[in-house]
């Protein structure tokens, strides 16, 4: 499957909130945290952030989303990644994650869901290990680290 990749602009906004809330919606113990709150900053990041996206394409559809940026002088962080359901179990996810590898010797991190297996597993294959559970940034996700 041939994979291209363009910068995000304002027009994806809508599509990566929409993504965002419903991982939170689904994985986040709600009862738990200042939803509202959440969600404006969910915005507020991404509004600020959207130039730092990247639209991935596949066979010249649009699949899905992510964001891999320096989280500090020593790690890069692969923020977000999202695909559309359509393009979900195709290899796109593994593509662009080997696609980050490649573009840094640096180790990376990431924040994930404990809920989301799939995700899990498919970091896991990819070489990345959670990290000791003391660092979990919450009791809902994981971080996970590879190099």
């Amino acid at each position: 499957m041939l994979l291209t990749y363009q910068p995000a602009d304002v027009s994806d906004l809508e599509a990566l909130f929409a993504f965002n809330k419903k991982l939170i919606d689904q994985y986040e113990d709600l009862s738990q945290i200042p939803y509202q709150k959440v969600l404006a900053w969910v915005r507020q990041k991404l509004e600020q952030h959207i130039q730092e996206y990247t639209c991935i394409f596949a066979e010249g559809h649009k699949a899905g989303y992510y964001h891999f940026s320096p989280m500090d002088s020593n790690t890069m962080e692969l923020d977000d990644l999202y695909l559309f359901p359509a393009f979900r179990g195709h290899g796109i996810g593994t593509a662009v994650i080997q696609k980050c590898c490649a573009e840094t010797s640096q180790p990376i991190m990431l924040y994930v869901f404990q809920k989301n297996t799939s995700a899990i597993a498919l970091y896991q294959r990819m070489g990345f290990q959670i990290q000791c559970t003391t660092q979990n940034v919450s009791r809902t996700r994981y971080i996970m680290r590879r190099g």
